[in-house]
């Protein structure tokens, strides 16, 4: 069966990084979707697709959204070709939302894999402190927040990013391909995802 990973993780966990670098993997089994999000193309960040509030707002009143929310004064949503990639066979990556993995449950069912990003303190610090676009003061409230995003084992598989982006590609391949070919039962049955 077919996983949507639903990849978590706080502010400089890596996770852009490792989405990049599962890009450029020759897995023909594996996709990562792009975000739609009303974010400047050029913003940095992200590889996503730039909409405006009004193609957004379009689009999702046309059902183009498999999965849409709203987060730091944007919308965000993923869409619809998803079903098609999930019902050709493949596994398909997303950037996902930790306060939004249960609307994310409530579509897809035992489809879903949760991987929350783990990053030590330490390594979280020189990696916000490495790019350079927190103050002193931002870092400290991010390392905060990321302490309160401690993972839940009833809520995720976890994945160490500690490590090199190597290894963390290696270790997320083994998580999914562990998951491919199994049901996971605590998860809410999957509901019918075509209206």
């Amino acid at each position: 069966m077919s996983k949507i990973v639903w990849l978590m993780g706080p502010s400089g966990s890596g996770k852009d990084s490792l989405l990049t670098a599962l890009r450029q993997q020759e897995n023909n089994q594996l996709l990562v979707a792009h975000r739609y999000i009303t974010r400047a193309a050029d913003a940095g960040c992200e590889n996503h697709i730039a909409l405006s509030e009004k193609e957004f707002a379009q689009r999702q009143q046309q059902g183009l959204f498999a999965l849409c929310w709203q987060a730091h004064h944007q919308s965000y949503g993923i869409g619809i070709e998803l079903d098609i990639w999930l019902d050709s066979g493949f596994d398909v990556v997303v950037n996902g939302s930790r306060e939004h993995l249960a609307q994310a449950r409530a579509r897809y069912g035992e489809e879903l894999v949760p991987i929350c990003l783990h990053v030590s303190t330490d390594v979280l610090r020189k990696r916000l402190e490495a790019r350079g676009r927190e103050t002193a003061p931002q870092i400290e409230q991010r390392l905060q927040r990321a302490a309160f995003y401690a993972p839940d084992l009833d809520e995720c598989l976890i994945l160490n990013n500690d490590g090199s982006l190597a290894e963390s590609v290696l270790s997320f391949m083994r998580l999914v391909n562990n998951r491919r070919n199994t049901n996971i039962v605590h998860f809410r049955p999957k509901e019918p995802r075509h209206v």
